[in-house]
């Protein structure tokens, strides 16, 4: 009697056993499957989101670099340059300057070439056009302005760039607010430019106007 009791038992346990391990490999299959499906799902309906770099609206066709670039506050917030969705240059970083902040690039592969500011208050405005002087041809020029950027301004240096395809640089003034986006040697004006005019009657700022910034999709294209 025991012994059929035993039997019995036995015989219940490896049917629970069997059955256990039946459902856990279902489970284990149908959660395969189940994962397998939704990514096949989402390759096929193309559901990964592809974020905009540089905090734009819309993200940029494969022939055209993203880029934002925001101007200073005052002389106490420092601007800020991000292209291609790096930050480049930002008063967090600690890598700005009073004057202009520049950022150069080379235009056909989007590599960075060289970034810093060029200190229109205490610098050397022979230093400064030497500096832009080297710029080749072809090349994407991003700029915020910070501080005051009149003092050390020359009619060359303006020059340098309306060359680059500014509009608005022979109207920059002291304590202007000022971000454009160029490329030197253009022969059409760029269109990424914004000016903020520093006026007593207008300025957000004790003595300084709003905070502008300019943003979008530059063209790789090299034509000049």
């Amino acid at each position: 009697m025991k012994d059929r009791t035993l039997l019995t038992l036995t015989a219940v346990i490896v049917l629970l056993l069997i059955f256990f391990l039946i459902s856990f490999d279902a489970q284990e299959k149908a959660q395969n499957v189940l994962g397998y499906n939704k990514i096949i799902s989402e390759f096929t309906t193309g559901t990964a989101k592809v974020v905009p770099k540089c905090n734009l609206s819309a993200v940029c066709p494969s022939d055209r670099f993203a880029f934002k670039i925001w101007s200073g506050a005052a002389n106490v917030v420092g601007p800020k340059i991000c292209f291609d969705g790096k930050n480049i240059m930002s008063h967090i970083m600690n890598n700005v300057g009073p004057g202009l902040n520049i950022v150069v690039v080379n235009g056909e592969n989007g590599v960075v070439e060289k970034f810093g500011y060029l200190n229109m208050i205490s610098g050397n405005s022979a230093v400064i056009l030497a500096y832009l002087k080297e710029i080749k041809p072809g090349m994407i020029v991003l700029v915020a302005s910070f501080d005051d950027v009149a003092t050390k301004m020359t009619d060359e240096i303006r020059q340098m760039f309306v060359a680059m395809g500014s509009t608005l640089i022979d109207s920059v003034k002291q304590k202007d607010n000022w971000v454009f986006a160029g490329r030197m040697g253009i022969k059409i004006k760029s269109v990424f430019e914004q000016r903020a005019e520093s006026d007593k009657k207008t300025n957000v700022f004790e003595g300084w106007p709003e905070r502008v910034e300019v943003g979008g999709c530059f063209p790789r294209t090299t034509s000049v």
